[in-house]
């Protein structure tokens, strides 16, 4: 992929930033800059649609305010606050988060990028994301929405595009003096291209077609956070409760029990307290 001189970067600056100013998104979470409060919107991100999160976003920040209260709240009510946005193993990374941030940081997030991965369910882009958003830093952040932007502009027609491919034009092009509104314009402008035209970001060799969610194993791992959210109940209560052949609920419970979402003793499963 080409790397463009000055004149096209400031040009394709222009063009981000034209779109952004007339349509960017409202959404809560770019209006804060509480460190917990974007660290929990990075979160509820994580592979969930934005328009979920904004239904979710408020209502958790009202129940669990700091890293303080969220570190210190019961895992089941976390649980419950949680459903709606699916993969619930990120909420118990999210508390166990807030826990080792007031064990081990003060109560603070961490800026540098090493101790931000350190820490449950804080990947690569996630960790980017709140260098950028937190601390102003500018972190070469890669999701969907900037892969498609790249490959939309910068692609010389390959079907197999790396995230190596990109970062030294995402690196090239990022606007230092403006980092978390540049990062947010390029975010906008990817989710109007998949909008408008086929994804870009198909091209790239991180795309993954999003697997079928009606009668998955996720839906059913689902289904049995909510319905042990209201107590206790052995495999078969859990299939009888929920409707699904016990076959399945047990192997759905099987992983459950291993990300440590809930608990086995005597045959009998329960949220993890």
């Amino acid at each position: 992929m080409a790397r463009e001189n000055d004149e096209w970067v400031r040009s394709f600056q222009r063009i981000i930033y034209a779109y952004y100013n007339e349509h960017k998104r409202p959404f809560r979470w770019r209006e804060t800059h509480d460190p917990y409060a974007i660290l929990v919107s990075e979160v509820m991100l994580q592979q969930t649609q934005t328009s979920r999160v904004r239904d979710k976003y408020d209502a958790f920040l009202t129940a669990f305010p700091t890293f303080e209260s969220l570190a210190q709240a019961p895992t089941a009510d976390v649980l419950e606050l949680w459903q709606g946005l699916g993969y619930n193993k990120r909420a118990l990374s999210l508390k166990r988060t807030a826990e080792i941030i007031m064990e081990r940081h003060g109560g603070k997030l961490p800026s540098d990028e090493s101790a931000l991965r350190a820490l449950p369910g804080i990947g690569a882009y996630t960790a980017a994301a709140l260098r950028v958003f937190v601390f102003n830093a500018p972190a070469p952040v890669i999701d969907t929405n900037v892969r498609a932007v790249y490959i939309h502009f910068f692609s010389d027609g390959s079907t197999k595009v790396r995230d190596t491919d990109l970062l030294p034009l995402i690196r090239d092009t990022f606007d230092t003096d403006h980092t978390r509104e540049w990062v947010y314009a390029l975010m906008d402008y990817g989710a109007y291209l998949k909008r408008n035209m086929k994804n870009p970001a198909r091209n790239s060799t991180a795309y993954k077609k999003q697997s079928r969610f009606e009668g998955s194993n996720r839906q059913v791992r689902g289904m049995i956070v909510r319905f042990l959210l209201d107590g206790k109940h052995s495999a078969r209560e859990v299939a009888k409760g929920i409707d699904i052949d016990e076959t399945m609920v047990k192997k759905a419970l099987e992983t459950l029990v291993k990300d440590g979402i809930i608990t086995c003793r005597d045959d009998t499963y329960a949220i993890v307290s």
